[in-house]
């Protein structure tokens, strides 16, 4: 670790004709490129593999599968719509929802997967 005498050294104005430091003009346009790459593979691609996901779940949905939804609901699936799914959640008692309200699809002996804790 600097102690505080280099770090002021190394904050002040660079020595010599007065110009600008010695770096090479490329550098700066380079380093937000090396920047942007990182931002790109760190954060949005795997955004993107986890909405794919998520949508290619979401159309595999049918009649007979059985589904949680955010709020921890678990029901069957009595129909689907273009938009919306009906589901079965008890005897006699079916509800509307729309399809992005499905977070999981359970096999039928399967049960719902732990919460991830972020």
């Amino acid at each position: 670790m600097m102690n505080s005498g280099a770090l002021i050294l190394a904050m002040g104005a660079p020595s010599g004709g007065g110009g600008s430091g010695g770096g090479s003009p490329l550098q700066m346009p380079v380093m937000l490129l090396i920047m942007v790459a990182i931002f790109y593979f760190m954060l949005i691609r795997p955004q993107q593999r986890r909405d794919k996901e998520r949508r290619r779940m979401l159309d595999s949905v049918k009649s007979g599968d059985r589904v949680v939804f955010g709020g921890g609901l678990l029901g069957l699936v009595a129909n689907v719509k273009d938009k919306t799914i009906l589901i079965k959640i008890a005897d006699n008692v079916k509800v509307e929802v729309t399809r992005s309200a499905v977070t999981q699809v359970l096999a039928s002996d399967e049960e719902p997967a732990a919460e991830e804790k972020k």
